[in-house]
């Protein structure tokens, strides 16, 4: 007989698979190109007080860290698209390049995640990248190759998405600590109690692994700081290298948690996991699967008890969502979950080995 954890576990399975319901879901966003390296995603969902959906990502082409980001075209461009039919057709309503993005005098080589939130004037966006200009702390400079920067955060603030690109761009979050140098991948989780909290990905200065910093945050307000931050620590099997926060999601949403307000929330977290950071060769006699690395991670699913350090894994020894093209890359899940539903976004490998942006709604209410 099954513990009421396993109970658990499953029934929490069974609702990630109906939101990220990878049979039957469409592409939105294809990729740049038909080819490895070529992607669309790294955002979020976000619905609008009137009800129109937007999402905001990425486009990404082959560039490498190891010979130089800037010898290729590597995140070229941050673009939005919008919906007012309830995901049935996106339309794009505008696209920055590098230069758009480059706050004075730090010159963008690579865009990274990005992500929309509510904001008191409006609307917030969040977005990483690459700055060519910034250097690593001196202990540890003879590790920064050349032609690679610092990944920051920055932040434009507007009344509506369609007018964020006639914002100012301003520096938000960086960190000179070598252990998490690299800050990157925003994301947003709203509390019960009406607080917000900004996730983040952090790199360490010589790239060997990820982690998941949760750091308490106030729309408008001046910059956080890493330090006030819990670290959400990486798994032991396929996750071991990587861990990357994606989305989290109320269960009080799914009837799979109480609703008080009194008690911390809990939620479902979507996660990108690697084995390695570098695709390894497998032993020809060993067991072929896909082993998510850097740029082709795998989606797991945890739970988080809000203000805890810890991750309850649900995928503690193998991945949730696998795709069945190429790598098996399936990485950036995003979910809303609104009046109308749940919209879940993601990127996925296909068989060119490209990775455009995947969609599938749910109904209202829907239990499973």
């Amino acid at each position: 007989m099954l513990d009421r954890t396993s109970q658990r576990h499953q029934a929490l399975e069974r609702v990630a698979r109906h939101i990220v319901d990878l049979p039957n879901a469409r592409m939105v966003v294809p990729a740049d190109r038909a080819e490895p390296g070529s992607w669309f995603g790294g955002g979020n969902m976000w619905q609008a007080p009137g009800g129109a959906l937007y999402l905001v990502g990425r486009y990404r082409n082959p560039g490498d860290s190891r010979t130089g980001v800037a010898a290729g075209t590597r995140g070229f461009a941050l673009a939005a698209f919008r919906s007012t039919d309830g995901g049935g057709t996106f339309e794009k309503i505008w696209q920055l390049d590098k230069e758009h993005l480059s706050p004075e005098n730090e010159p963008v080589v690579s865009i990274e995640g990005a992500a929309l939130f509510a904001s008191p004037s409006g609307v917030e966006l969040l977005v990483s990248s690459e700055k060519g200009t910034r250097s690593y702390p001196e202990s540890v400079a003879s590790f920064q190759k050349p032609g690679t920067g610092v990944w920051t955060i920055d932040r434009l603030a507007a009344s509506s998405v369609e007018s964020l690109p006639e914002s100012s761009i301003e520096p938000l979050l960086w960190s000179d600590d070598e252990a998490y140098l690299h800050v990157k991948d925003p994301f947003f989780v709203s509390s019960r109690q009406g607080s917000t909290w900004l996730g983040v990905c952090t790199h360490p200065f010589g790239w060997s692994s990820s982690n998941t910093v949760m750091l308490p945050y106030t729309p408008g307000d001046a910059s956080p700081s890493l330090a006030e931050g819990i670290v959400l620590p990486r798994g032991a099997a396929w996750d071991v290298a990587i861990t990357r926060v994606t989305s989290m999601v109320d269960l009080a949403w799914f009837g799979l948690s109480e609703a008080d307000d009194g008690e911390p929330a809990e939620f479902l977290v979507f996660y990108d996991g690697g084995e390695c950071v570098r695709d390894h060769e497998q032993h020809p006699s060993g067991v072929h699967r896909p082993r998510g690395f850097s740029c082709e991670e795998l989606a797991g699913i945890a739970l988080w008890r809000e203000g805890s350090g810890e991750l309850e894994r649900i995928s503690r020894l193998v991945p949730a969502f696998v795709s069945p093209h190429g790598t098996g890359c399936c990485r950036y899940v995003d979910v809303l979950r609104s009046q109308e539903g749940s919209f879940a976004t993601w990127q996925q490998a296909a068989e060119d080995g490209s990775q455009p942006l995947m969609f599938h709604s749910t109904a209202p209410n829907t239990r499973t």
